[in-house]
């Protein structure tokens, strides 16, 4: 039923990027650490940046277990369904790295978002993500469920927000600066978002 592909192009490529939301799964290493999985959508924020490379924007939010995860041991599983047309289903496992505002990949990384503004939803990083594994799945017991349209609440709840307010929210959230199991999180305090020339 299921295939596995030696790269992110072609039919595979495009049933990605037509999708309106993901899921992603990081655990820590330790055995008995706690498993995330966190659902991703906001047209414009994920983005095939070659065959075997994607990325997403991580926006603000009330914890950082990703990005903990990740900055521990790079893991991680992204997957795709599809709630319309044939059924189908794509993971890409592999290995992924938050990349934050400071770093000066930053404005390059974030030219591969062109469809959507990131500033009014308080980016925190961009997660990179090189496959290892690309495989479908058959999707048959998925349901059928249609896309109206993005919810506003994420912008209308953070495009107020300054760097110096953000960086006050995510200080009040228990886990943001580490995981909830403790492991080191998003950097605080927050760097400010690069200045385009």
């Amino acid at each position: 039923m299921g295939k596995t592909y030696e790269r992110i192009d072609g039919r595979l490529r495009d049933f990605i990027e037509a999708q309106h939301m993901f899921f992603t799964a990081t655990a820590p290493l330790s055995g008995d650490g706690t498993v995330n999985l966190s659902p991703k959508g906001l047209t414009g924020s994920f983005a095939v940046l070659d065959e075997r490379t994607v990325a997403y924007l991580d926006f603000a939010g009330s914890n950082a277990e990703t990005i903990a995860h990740l900055r521990e041991n790079g893991r991680i599983t992204l997957m795709w369904c599809a709630f319309d047309g044939p059924p189908n289903i794509v993971r890409v496992h592999g290995r992924g790295e938050p990349v934050f505002r400071d770093d000066p990949r930053w404005p390059e990384l974030v030219s591969h978002f062109p469809a959507i503004d990131p500033a009014p939803h308080g980016p925190r990083a961009i997660i990179v993500v090189t496959a290892e594994l690309v495989r479908d799945t058959c999707g048959y017991a998925v349901p059928f469920m249609t896309y109206d349209e993005d919810r506003p609440l994420h912008r209308s709840r953070f495009e107020r927000e300054t760097d110096e307010s953000l960086d006050t929210y995510f200080h009040k959230k228990e886990h943001i600066e580490h995981s909830i199991d403790g492991l080191p999180g998003l950097p605080l305090p927050l760097p400010p978002l690069p200045t385009t020339a």
